[in-house]
């Protein structure tokens, strides 16, 4: 077979800041090629400062277990597991911005200085396992004020149930039933941007080494970016230029705020999966959009901005998005859903699908993932020296 680059594969351009090598040398930005397999799962990945092991990140999960927004020794044991297990980049769940941007009252928080500290615990124990630690900041916008899931998730609806007034680019509520959320007027607009801005600036003060905004999930950025949920007639809504704006803004101030080896990703939902809702192209231009403001990865979900939309669930079925994405922004892109096996994640690298590949469940199921995936890729597993020495004996 003749390996060799053909002059019609021209590969987009690497997002800035990109750096990498696998075993023959190749460079490990968004050109990969997967006839030229130097590049895989296993293959160290440099994006500005922050140097990664491998491309397997551990994906931001809600625990739903802080108090007053504050990480505590659960956060400490569930992430640094998952740092100890080899994973390359360990995310912290979604971190709100703001106390009435949260899901629900258990909601990890960093509005507050008195919440740096106990995350920065846990990001220095990610970081003395070799992973390296990221955050996602959130706001929940109309999908605040919740249970937990393993309450029930029902809406608070008062404040003597412990809930609060939700916020929303429009009066539309995510179900029929829900307190219709108030619609931001553009001066508290600006105020959730500079709650971005600040959050990021204590993100660096705890240590982390890459910042994620959250614009997927039917949460406030992503209620921004659909029709289905933004009705406004501003400079906030109507046109997909308005629509994108609010994510874009976060964006680009977040590049301006945060340390030159700070990389920034952006979470997506690719497409509501509604028709007359976000889609595909639209993300693209997003993309486009985020990379001349100095975004570095989209990381490409999809949905949950409406109750019942059709998703096809199955094996690799958001990978896709994050393949037309690579390929037609240009951008750097991290593949979810439906991942749980090493050869699998493995070629969504080798097939130039995507960059990085996200791991939810599969990580709750088996912390160690990364360190088996080391051994079924024919690598030596890389474990943590207190583990090793024993592991390693018959």
């Amino acid at each position: 077979m003749d390996t060799r680059r053909k002059s019609s594969d021209t590969p987009p351009t690497p997002a800035s800041g990109v750096q990498g090598a696998g075993a023959g040398g190749s460079v490990a930005g968004v050109g990969n090629d997967r006839t030229i397999p130097d590049i895989d799962l296993l293959t160290p990945l440099t994006i500005r400062g922050a140097a990664l092991r491998n491309r397997i990140v551990v994906s931001p999960m809600c625990q739903y277990s802080a108090v007053d927004g504050m990480a505590d020794d659960w956060h400490l044991v569930h992430l640094g597991s998952r740092a100890v297990g080899g994973a390359g980049l360990v995310f912290t769940e979604a971190t709100s911005v703001a106390p009435e941007g949260r899901i629900t009252p258990g909601d990890l928080g960093i509005w507050d200085d008195r919440q740096i500290e106990p995350l920065a615990r846990v990001v220095r124990f990610i970081h003395r396992m070799g992973a390296v630690a990221g955050i996602q900041l959130a706001h929940a916008g109309r999908k605040a004020s919740h249970r937990p899931p393993w309450d029930g998730g029902a809406t608070l609806k008062v404040a003597e149930e412990g809930g609060w007034q939700v916020v929303g680019p429009s009066a539309v509520p995510f179900n029929e039933g829900d307190p219709l959320p108030r619609p931001l007027a553009e001066d508290e607009i600006g105020r959730i941007i500079e709650a971005f801005v600040k959050a990021g600036l204590r993100a660096i003060r705890a240590g982390y080494k890459v910042v994620e905004l959250h614009s997927a999930h039917g949460y406030l950025l992503h209620e921004f970016l659909s029709p289905l949920s933004n009705q406004r007639t501003d400079l906030y809504g109507g046109s997909p230029e308005n629509r994108m704006r609010l994510t874009t803004e976060i964006a680009s101030r977040l590049r301006e705020a945060l340390p030159d080896e700070v990389p920034l990703f952006v979470r997506i939902s690719a497409t509501d999966w509604v028709e007359g809702g976000w889609d595909l192209a639209q993300s693209i231009a997003l993309a486009k959009g985020l990379k001349s403001v100095g975004v570095e990865v989209i990381d490409t979900s999809s949905g949950a901005l409406v109750p019942k939309a059709t998703i096809p669930v199955g094996k690799n079925y958001q990978v896709p998005f994050a393949a037309a994405i690579r390929k037609e922004a240009g951008i750097m892109t991290g593949a979810v859903g439906m991942i749980t096996e090493p050869d699998q994640a493995s070629e969504i690298i080798t097939s130039g699908s995507a960059d990085l590949v996200f791991l939810a469940r599969e990580m709750l199921r088996e912390p160690y993932w990364a360190l088996k995936a080391q051994q079924a890729l024919n690598q030596d597993p890389n474990w943590p020296v207190q583990y090793g020495y024993a592991v390693r004996r018959r």
